[in-house]
């Protein structure tokens, strides 16, 4: 994003034009920040076989996901329904990871059925997969029992965590292998998202090396994601060249060890998106009471619900005003709960009408969103090459009944 002459742009187009031809609220994507991310992390890892693959549940669009495919990253998915929308995008079954939790076994089965390559992380449905499809190349999650990540909802690899096999089950699955004779072709973790330090990398990595050592015929070893993006101008973020340094080292090594080469695989998902995204709001109210000034807007937590989820921050300027006196404001939704986006943030002096911009709205914003309220989903619009392109639109009142049986009573 630019700033030029006081207006904001994306890839030399005007912001607030956007606005004018799609109304808000908006979702912005620009193309070139994704394709940069994507860059830097094939250029910051020197192994011999690297496999990116996204994780869509950060922003699941299938215009999005083509561009990530033609730019020869994988797919990473979580539910029968994303890889679905990844086949129906041009990715081939080889390029798509499935790494569910908690999901039966006829989920499992479609999965098997697809040919994608299948992560397991429940030691009952290995036995049901020994049984049944015995020649099914097999992933393992293990859990390596590392507290990491931004905050306690997006830690996933603690030993109180649901995901995963705990490093203290392998006993169990090693002789789970032997007797029913799986093919286990790679080992996967992932322990959280937001993290900063690439300790907590190479301290799973030792882990992960350990137990890929018991398998002989592993492809690939797959260490997840998490790495933290900035979310202020100043912000800390994952040092993406010095952790492919580290682990690049460590994991040539393992390969030399191991007697050959292996994929070292990643699943990046805001790590690629988070910074493509930004959210466009117009201000509906100001609304002063004894101790708060409130900016209030036609949004609210059923489409960016992360501020209330996670208490997570999204810089929020006024695009209307960028020369604008500085003031403080609680901005809220319209949505009957507290619905707050940001307390006692510094924005240049609001009025009625303007429009405020929200940076950061990539990852796990639409693709999080609801008909809360029985409001409307808003439309995504993709910058990609210079050209603005709707790629969804907003919802109408026909998208919320559609589904809905209606009775003559």
């Amino acid at each position: 994003m630019e700033l030029k002459e006081g207006r904001y742009s994306i890839q030399g187009l005007d912001i607030i034009d956007l606005v004018s031809q799609y109304g808000t609220p908006l979702y912005i994507y620009d193309s070139a920040i994704i394709k940069r991310q994507l860059d830097r992390l094939n250029a910051a890892f020197k192994v011999k076989n690297l496999g990116i693959h996204y994780a869509c549940k950060a922003l699941n669009n299938i215009n999005i996901l083509r561009l990530i495919n033609q730019w020869g990253a994988g797919l990473d998915t979580v539910s029968v329904q994303e890889i679905w929308t990844g086949l129906k995008a041009g990715f081939s079954p080889d390029k798509i990871l499935y790494t569910p939790n908690c999901v039966g076994t006829d989920e499992i089965e479609m999965a098997i059925n697809l040919g994608v390559q299948v992560n397991i992380d429940h030691i009952e449905t290995l036995e049901y997969i020994g049984h049944h499809h015995p020649d099914t190349p097999l992933c393992i999650r293990i859990n390596p029992h590392v507290m990491a990540g931004g905050n306690e909802k997006i830690s996933v690899g603690h030993i109180d965590s649901k995901f995963g096999i705990s490093i203290y089950q392998m006993p169990l699955v090693e002789r789970l292998v032997k007797t029913l004779g799986l093919r286990i072709n790679g080992i996967h973790m992932h322990t959280g998202s937001d993290i900063l330090d690439p300790g907590v990398f190479t301290l799973a990595a030792d882990i992960l090396f350990d137990i890929a050592r018991k398998f002989p015929d592993l492809e690939f070893i797959d260490f997840g994601s998490g790495l933290k993006v900035p979310y202020k101008d100043d912000d800390v973020c994952t040092d993406v060249e010095e952790l492919g340094a580290i682990l690049s080292e460590k994991f040539n090594q393992f390969c030399k060890d191991y007697g050959r080469d292996l994929s070292l695989y990643f699943e990046p998902g805001k790590f690629l998106v988070s910074e493509c995204g930004f959210f466009v709001v117009k201000t509906n109210v100001i609304k002063q009471t004894p101790s708060t000034v409130f900016a209030g807007v036609d949004s609210g937590m059923n489409h960016l619900i992360r501020p209330m989820f996670y208490g997570s921050y999204h810089h929020i300027f006024n695009l209307s005003s960028p020369a604008g006196k500085p003031r403080v404001y609680n901005i809220v939704g319209y949505i009957c709960e507290t619905d707050t986006f940001a307390t006692n943030r510094v924005v240049n002096e609001i009025h009625p009408g303007d429009l405020l911009c929200f940076k950061n709205a990539g990852a796990y914003c639409f693709s999080m969103s609801s008909n809360y309220n029985s409001r409307f989903r808003p439309c995504e619009v993709l910058i990609h090459e210079g050209k603005h392109y709707l790629i969804r639109q907003r919802e109408t009142i026909d998208d919320l009944l559609k589904n809905q049986v209606e009775l003559a009573l």
